[in-house]
């Protein structure tokens, strides 16, 4: 008996480019299938406010095979085809990457006088691509996140055979570094300590009415609520908006709960213990804890949102942040909290409370940089412990060591050291007492100091240990040439390597601002109004020894 034959069966209902092969292989997009009766693609609900994306606007352009292969892909994406990805993640795609390049072939396909067609798609289109959004006038990091959102949705073109998608050597489709020395995107930075406490006490005053018995839950009070336990948890955006009506689950030590939250990535959880503790208890667990009054808030919240659960739809039923909609459209909806409504709320929050950074402009808060805050302050009580500060955030040591911290080892060396020089100078009261001007200050022994050349005759310029050595001293009537190196040093991260920026280079602006300004400022030897304006003229006018033009390279002075 013969072996029995077996069909593949093919689901009619996953989007297809419907196209016929030519010669040699080219693919040509029926023109009669372009275009498609419904040119919006719905994203579903995700934590973002897009919620479609409409490719109408680049039909009868002259790209009309791209535009429908690329519309074609997205639909597929979001029946989880070829790639595994949320719906978050494709409206990314589409809102950033995609909407540049399919500007961009419209430009082009002009500029040629000439349709273009998936066959086009090759290195010399992608070399031209990037170089468009040189032309954008936006960061390097920028260009690439909108350049790997479009390589994305390409490369899985590319994979289906839809155009010729070349892998390695000079003629690969796409370039294999086509941003060099901007190294990966650290994100927000952490708050210092004044900005987190400044934040944290305005959270607590707008988060008070969610207690009283009269309360009316809104959007606005949902996200102070959300950002509250961001900033003691240190969670991430998605699992925190999407946190279950059962993340809160029993811990075997008495007074203690965990708090369970999902992570898409992974089909992981992650879990952090919330319980009381005193102000003098130190992190001793593995598991992190924080104090219980996050666990009491978020309690709060599931009770007033108990009564809403059975009106919300469907796939909102067992969230936490429900509330109901009292004016605008969908007025008396019940609703879940997104990120457009919690970035709406940190505006207001800002604006009424005052909260400002260091150059007096609003402050930036999102949960990404709340995560980061908690994590340097984690690390910090931890005196250094990373793996437990690794425990805290969900990661691996690795990875938080690299995208979380913002000190190396070596900087935070370097920066005790600092602080223990810079107050034995002030305490001795030898500021500005015996000293010669330098490019960085003032020095008391440039010559035979700790770092000079120890000849008679010869200059010092190790400007780069300014910082650590005992001779080094600055007033008021220094910060002009301080912030200008301050600046001078962080130009330097776009012009090497990431790794020896921070060997070298990142330990210098955190001296700066957390020992030599904030020491100065707490005994009186700078005045508050005198930094600002100085930081502030080094910005726009840094001092003609600092300047780019004069200066190419710090490592002169190393």
């Amino acid at each position: 008996m013969g072996k029995r034959k077996v069909f593949s069966k093919t689901d009619l209902s996953v989007p297809q480019v419907e196209h016929s092969r030519e010669g040699a292989g080219r693919i040509v997009v029926l023109s009669e299938e372009i275009p498609p009766a419904k040119t919006t693609v719905s994203f579903g609900r995700n934590i973002t406010r897009m919620q479609k994306f409409d490719f109408a606007r680049w039909y009868a352009r002259g790209i009309d095979p791209i535009t429908y292969a690329c519309q074609r892909q997205i639909e597929r994406f979001l029946v989880r085809q070829d790639d595994v990805i949320e719906a978050t993640t494709v409206a990314s795609h589409c809102k950033g990457g995609l909407r540049h390049f399919l500007d961009y072939l419209v430009l082009r396909a002009t500029s040629l006088n000439r349709g273009l067609t998936l066959a086009d798609i090759d290195r010399a289109l992608i070399d031209d691509f990037l170089g468009y959004l040189s032309d954008l006038g936006i960061s390097p990091h920028s260009q690439r996140g909108h350049y790997s959102n479009a390589k994305s949705i390409l490369n899985a073109l590319g994979r289906r055979g839809l155009f010729p998608l070349v892998t390695a050597g000079d003629d690969a489709t796409f370039p294999r570094n086509p941003f060099p020395n901007i190294g990966p995107h650290q994100g927000e930075t952490p708050l210092p300590t004044r900005q987190r406490q400044a934040l944290a006490m305005a959270l607590r005053q707008a988060v008070m009415p969610i207690f009283h018995d009269d309360v009316q839950v809104t959007g606005e009070l949902l996200a102070y609520a959300l950002l509250t336990v961001a900033l003691h948890t240190g969670r991430n955006a998605t699992p925190l908006l999407e946190m279950g009506a059962d993340c809160l689950h029993p811990h075997p030590k008495d007074g203690s709960v965990f708090m369970i939250l999902r992570k898409r990535r992974g089909y992981t959880s992650s879990k952090i213990a919330l319980r009381g503790e005193s102000g003098a208890e130190r992190w001793q667990e593995s598991t992190p804890t924080v104090k219980t009054n996050v666990e009491r808030l978020i309690r709060r919240v599931l009770t007033l949102g108990e009564s809403l659960r059975a009106e919300a739809p469907g796939d909102f039923k067992e969230r936490v942040w429900l509330y109901r909609v009292h004016r605008g459209s969908g007025l008396g909806r019940v609703i879940a909290l997104n990120g457009g409504t919690v970035a709406q709320a940190i505006k207001k929050l800002v604006a009424e409370h005052g909260l400002t950074d260091t150059d007096g402009q609003p402050l930036r808060i999102n949960i990404s940089r709340l995560r980061k805050t908690f994590a340097n302050r984690i690390f910090e009580l931890l005196e250094g412990d990373i793996a437990t500060t690794a425990i805290a955030l969900g990661n691996t040591p690795q990875v938080t060591g690299r995208n979380y911290l913002a000190p190396s080892n070596d900087a935070k060396r370097n920066w005790q050291f600092m602080g223990e020089l810079l107050v034995e100078e002030l305490m001795t009261g030898r500021i500005g007492a015996t000293y010669h001007t330098t490019a960085m200050g003032r020095c008391s022994d440039p010559v035979y100091g700790q770092y000079a050349p120890k000849q008679e005759g010869a200059t010092c310029f190790s400007f780069l240990n300014c910082l650590r050595c005992k001779h080094y001293v600055v007033t008021g009537d220094d910060l002009h040439r301080l912030f200008s190196f301050y600046f001078r040093v962080l130009a330097e991260r776009a012009r090497m390597n990431k790794r020896r920026w921070e060997r070298e280079y990142a330990h210098i602006p955190r001296l700066i601002d957390n020992y030599i300004v904030a020491e100065g400022l707490r005994r009186g030897v700078f005045k508050p109004a005198t930094v600002e304006t100085e930081r502030e003229r080094a910005r726009r006018a840094p001092h003609p020894f600092w300047s780019c033009d004069v200066v190419d390279n710090l490592g002169v002075f190393a």
